[in-house]
């Protein structure tokens, strides 16, 4: 199975199910968590800086409770799956309080994922422990890039 395909079948089973999803994700044959710590990808400055903005405005926006705003970071087939805001909202609190409500962000590097961008954040959750946020980011038609998902791994001190 291909590395997307697994990271979309964990980020799209649905609103709370994001743990039990990571869970499958993490077990299931062919994942190699490698791919998602792989090499880095290379980008322009300027679009390594538009996809770190992105990223925060809507860390930004989760602080704030802000679903709107939120949403709005979603590039179009998050926006499908969940369809509004508020649907959007409850899954990112069930299932991924690490980025919700984290108590300490570090931007990492961006790698490649079969040709797309993903940008690796240290988080650390709500619970105190570090995780590896993955942020596949998708490239819209006028330019701006908007975030295709996320998927948690477990923090491993080589991921430093």
């Amino acid at each position: 199975m291909r590395m997307w395909l697994v990271l979309a079948a964990a980020l799209f089973l649905g609103a709370g199910h994001a743990p039990d999803a990571l869970a499958a994700q993490q077990t299931q044959p062919g994942f190699d968590l490698a791919q998602a710590t792989g090499a880095e990808m290379a980008l322009p400055d300027s679009d390594r800086t538009a996809i770190r903005q992105v990223i925060e405005r809507q860390l930004q926006a989760f602080q704030r409770d802000d679903g709107a705003a939120a949403f709005s970071y979603a590039a179009p087939g998050i926006q499908s799956k969940f369809e509004n805001a508020e649907t959007f909202m409850d899954m990112v609190r069930q299932g991924y309080q690490a980025v919700y409500r984290p108590r300490a962000v570090q931007f990492k590097d961006i790698i490649s994922l079969e040709g797309t961008p993903a940008q690796r954040i240290i988080v650390v959750g709500p619970d105190g422990v570090p995780m590896i946020a993955v942020y596949p980011m998708r490239r819209m038609l006028d330019g701006s890039w908007r975030i295709d998902g996320c998927v948690l791994v477990p923090f491993r001190q080589s991921d430093t």
